[in-house]
């Protein structure tokens, strides 16, 4: 059986490490990404605090579920990293700049 070469194909310790960090973004960024989106949503949903925090929760799992498709589609580790990094900082900004505004009741 003959083993793919060119320079598409990287040496087993380099594989290994591309695969342990989108594994990581998967997984570390997929969260925080999950996270940002749970705390907007909660802050700028237009309904009582306990159903905001449900109907805020809900989508993040799906939200979740597509940054790490995105971790291992990713044409290299560094944009599986910086896409739901950047948008969970995006979504997660407005919330502690302004925490007056999901603090309502």
């Amino acid at each position: 059986m003959a083993r793919a070469t060119g320079p598409h194909r990287a040496s087993g310790s380099r594989w290994r490490l591309a695969v342990a960090s989108r594994t990581g973004a998967a997984v570390l960024a997929g969260y925080f990404l999950a996270w940002g989106c749970t705390a907007f949503l909660t802050a700028a949903l237009p309904l009582a605090k306990v159903d905001r925090v449900v109907f805020a929760s809900l989508p993040s799992f799906a939200l979740w579920c597509v940054a790490a498709v995105y971790a291992f589609a990713a044409r290299s580790a560094w944009r599986a990293w910086a896409w739901p990094l950047g948008l969970g900082l995006a979504l997660l900004l407005p919330v502690l700049l302004f925490p007056q505004w999901g603090a309502r009741p």
